[in-house]
Parts: structure tokens; C-alpha cells; sequence
């Protein structure tokens, strides 16, 4: 028999699994706190308007069988547990793959964690007016 709170187990399972990312491969995705919250935000708040509108409009509905019943508006609460829960598992996912990468890297003698950025030559205002100068057309003696 299916449980009402299964899929929140199911999002609390995700959140555990993914824990040892943080943990064991420093993933560092829970101590920037700050850096998680602004990844989240568009995330919660792009799905969740996008989630009432198609409630609104009766493109999908949530079976009550499944769902614990606590709503948020329309928005079942277990909606909204898994706008945040799936990206945290992502981001933890991404940054431990990360660290792994660097590993491997640095035991294979290749350096540091990321790679080194390429320089960018910026000229000069002395040598910007100089390329402008070697484009203009000749003056043919007329006062500029």
C-alpha cells in the first residue's frame, strides 16, 4: 500500500544519499549557503509558478493518494520539496564530480584542480590609437 509520505522518504533518500558528496568528496555545495540559495531561487520560483499555472488551467493534477495533503496554495508541498531537493542533489553531484576530476588530475601530474585560465591581450590606449591611425584613410593634404 502506498504511503502519503513516501515521496517526501523518497526526497529525504535523495538528500541522504547525496550527503556523502559534501562529506567525503567536498562538494562544499552546504557551506556556501549563499551561493546554493541564489542557484535555488529561480529554480523554486520559475517551476512552482510554472506548476500553479498548469494546475490552474487542469493540465495536471496530484493524486491525494500519494501526496500528503499539505498544500501550499494548489502547490502540494511535495512539489515544492522537490524544486529544492533535485537541484541540491545536482549541485552535489556536479561539484563532487569536480573534485573528483582535480584528483585525478593532480595524480597524473597535471597541476591544479581547474585548469589555467587563458590570458587575454588587452592593448593599450597607446596601442588602440595606433590600430585606429593605421585605418583611416589618407588625408590627401585637406586639414583634418
Amino acid at each position: 500500500m502506498i504511503d502519503h509520505w513516501d515521496y517526501l522518504g523518497l526526497m529525504a533518500a535523495c538528500l541522504l544519499i547525496t550527503l556523502p558528496l559534501e562529506l567525503v568528496f567536498a562538494a562544499r555545495v552546504y557551506r556556501r549557503w549563499q551561493i546554493l540559495l541564489t542557484a535555488l531561487i529561480p529554480v523554486v520560483v520559475v517551476f512552482a509558478v510554472w506548476d500553479v499555472f498548469a494546475i490552474a488551467r487542469d493540465h495536471w493534477t496530484y493524486n491525494p493518494r500519494f501526496v500528503t495533503g499539505i498544500d501550499l496554495g494548489v502547490l502540494p508541498l511535495e512539489e515544492l520539496v522537490f524544486f529544492l531537493v533535485i537541484p541540491v542533489c545536482a549541485l552535489l553531484s556536479y561539484e563532487a564530480v569536480g573534485t573528483v576530476i582535480g584528483w585525478v588530475r593532480r595524480l597524473a601530474g597535471g597541476g591544479t584542480k581547474t585548469e589555467p585560465r587563458t590570458e587575454v591581450a588587452v592593448p593599450t590606449k597607446t596601442e588602440q590609437r595606433s590600430t585606429e591611425s593605421d585605418h583611416r584613410p589618407p588625408n590627401d593634404g585637406e586639414a583634418p
